[in-house]
C-alpha cells in the first residue's frame, strides 16, 4: 500500500482506525497511542504492512476495517 492510498482511505476513516493495534507487530507501540501523529503512523504502516488492519472494506463513504460478517452484510446491503 502507498502512502497516497493510506491517505485516501483516511479521507473517509481515521489514520488511528486503520492501524492495527492489536498486532503483535504493534506491541510496541501501544504505550504511545495518542502521541504518535498521523504522519508517524503512516510511516510505520508503510515500514511493516503488518501495522495495516486488513481486511478494508470500502463502499460508497463507508470503510470497514477487520472482519465483521454482520457489519458487512449491513455495509453492502445498505441498511
Amino acid at each position: 500500500m502507498t502512502r497516497d492510498e493510506i491517505l485516501g482511505i483516511a479521507a473517509l476513516a481515521s489514520i488511528d482506525e486503520m492501524f492495527s493495534w492489536r498486532s503483535p507487530s504493534a506491541k510496541q507501540y501501544r504505550d504511545r497511542r495518542g502521541q504518535l501523529s498521523d504522519d508517524e503512523l503512516i510511516d510505520l504502516m508503510l515500514a511493516e504492512p503488518r501495522l495495516i488492519r486488513r481486511p478494508i472494506l470500502i463502499v460508497g463513504k463507508k470503510v470497514l476495517f477487520g472482519f465483521n460478517a454482520e457489519e458487512y452484510r449491513k455495509v453492502i446491503s445498505g441498511k
